[in-house]
């Protein structure tokens, strides 16, 4: 039997309820399943049943998408700018980046390389928040303003550099016990790279999380002596 047929009222209704937030939502569920190659109006519109050209009411061209999708992500990253533990605090949104990462892998060339194409002022307010957010935290532990900003890069740059290396980890055979041979580094020739067939053992043995929190610490120490070295003003 074929189903009922909807009135046009009860159409309109049920189109209504596309809303922004709804349309990003798809559009970060088809970047995690298939890649951003896979982002298009079109395609959008298909996995929501609708007009792709009903989506520019939320989205003015795809470049507006990858933008609302790196928005959502970020979203979901808790900063406590009223911390009076700076340190904790940037080791916490360090882990809390890592595992938004590793949830959604296909986002983060969207969150390392779109923002180079845009200058600063004209970026998604959502993607600018944690950057705020950090400077204030900063300053309330004592940075002054040029400072926060030279820690906040330094730290960016080592937190993006190690998100992707670790994504970058590929095993060649799981099931391989002799680590050279599960890396494939024994393709390697062994003259011309002798000390990296040598650490087969620590990079088949490599833990993220451990790897993130010992270059926290580095970083983080040497931040807080360069705060250290601040002159204390004079009292008249």
């Amino acid at each position: 039997m074929p189903p009922p047929k909807t009135s046009g009222t009860e159409d309109r209704a049920r189109k209504a309820r596309l809303s922004r937030e709804l349309v990003l939502a798809k559009a970060l569920e088809l970047v995690d399943a298939e890649g951003l190659d896979a982002l298009t109006m079109r395609r959008l519109g298909q996995e929501l049943g609708r007009d792709p050209m009903s989506l520019y009411r939320y989205a003015e061209n795809r470049a507006a998408l990858l933008d609302g999708v790196s928005e959502l992500v970020l979203n979901d990253l808790s900063i406590q700018s009223e911390d009076p533990d700076w340190k904790a605090q940037l080791r916490q949104i360090a882990h809390n980046l890592r595992q938004l990462a590793l949830e959604h892998p296909n986002v983060v060339p969207l969150l390392v390389t779109r923002p180079l194409s845009t200058p600063l002022g004209l970026r998604p307010l959502g993607t600018l928040r944690p950057l705020e957010q950090i400077l204030s935290l900063l300053s309330g532990a004592g940075f002054d303003p040029a400072g926060a900003l030279h820690v906040y890069r330094a730290y960016y740059g080592f937190l993006y550099g190690h998100i992707l290396n670790e994504l970058q980890e590929f095993v060649v055979d799981p099931e391989e016990n002799e680590a050279l041979l599960r890396l494939g580094l024994h393709r390697l020739p062994a003259k011309e790279f002798p000390r990296l067939r040598a650490l087969a053992p620590n990079l088949s043995e490599y833990d993220g999380e451990k790897e993130l929190d010992q270059g926290l610490t580095i970083l983080l120490t040497g931040l807080e002596g360069q705060l250290s070295k601040k002159p204390v003003p004079s009292s008249a």
